[in-house]
Order: structure tokens, then sequence, then C-alpha cells
């Protein structure tokens, strides 16, 4: 595993907007394939000790996945990704939402939308920006404070993980 690998993690208050760019040590096909298929995002999707355990998923424009995140004491977290456009290996977006298990929305808690975009800098090197806005930057706070930026950080640590047992 490369460990110069880039990570930035910038919050835009006046757009209230996070973006999170971080490189890869793989081909876009694969790590495409690692933020599209539900067995590969299963695998690196929740930071550990926590797993993630898609119940359906359906990555097509006005496709959904469900999925929750499992901690180690049994708890579930379940969330929501609704595609809203995919352009194959260069780009797709969803409405991301905290959810019940049965994708019934959890109207407390904020709603995002994400842009995630994928640019091979070589045959084997990929840099993914993901650009999550939210409709308030107090939406922004209340998921940093629920430690987001450390989860999330860790889950993509995970992929690394999931990239180097491929090779």
């Amino acid at each position: 595993m490369k460990t110069n690998l880039l990570l930035d993690f910038t919050v835009d208050k006046d757009n209230s907007t996070i973006i999170v760019k971080r490189e890869f040590d793989a081909p876009v096909d694969f790590v495409w394939r690692a933020w599209t298929e539900a067995e590969l995002l299963d695998k690196w999707w929740a930071p550990k000790p926590w797993q993630s355990k898609t119940k359906s998923m359906n990555f097509e424009e006005g496709g959904r996945r469900l999925y929750a995140m499992q901690g180690p004491q049994g708890e579930e977290h379940w969330a929501l990704a609704d595609y809203t456009s995919i352009s194959p290996k260069n780009n797709f977006q969803q409405l991301d939402a905290f959810c019940d298990k049965d994708a019934n929305l959890n109207t407390q808690m904020p709603r995002s939308q994400w842009s995630v975009d994928f640019e091979p800098a070589n045959d084997s090197t990929t840099t993914v920006t993901v650009h999550i806005k939210h409709e308030k930057f107090e939406d922004i706070q209340t998921i940093i404070e629920m430690g987001f930026k450390e989860g999330f950080t860790m889950a993509l640590e995970n992929l690394d993980e999931v990239i180097d047992n491929q090779k």
C-alpha cells in the first residue's frame, strides 16, 4: 500500500459543502466497481470495527442502495442512497439519507447530495473527488459532530486494503 496517497478533506462553509479528494493505488475500472457494486462496497464502506451490510442495491439512475452500518454489539444505523445520475467510470450522483430498515427516511437528520468524480491519474492510480452538498452549514456541523470526517477517512483506508488484497 502506498503511504503517500493524497487525502484532502475540506469544508466549504459558504456553499454548505464537504469536499473529499482521495487518491487510490488502482486503475479507475476497479475503483469505480468498488464504489458501485454492493459486494465490494460492503468490504470497505464502514469504519472498523463496524461493517456495511447492503440489504438491496440497484445501481442505475432512479435506483437505490439500502444498507446498514452494523456495530460490534449488533447495533444498526440504516442509510439510503438514491442514485440520480450516472456517467460510467466518470461520475455518479446520489441523494444520501438516514432511514430505517424499510427505507423510511429519518427526517430529523440532514439529507445530502453527493457527487462522486473518478479521474484516472495514470494506468494504476485514480483520484476520487466527493462533493457532499447540504442544505445548510448547520447540517454539516451535525454530521461532523457525529464523527463523519474520522469515519469516512477510516472507510477510505479500508478501500486501500481491498485494493491491496486484489493485487
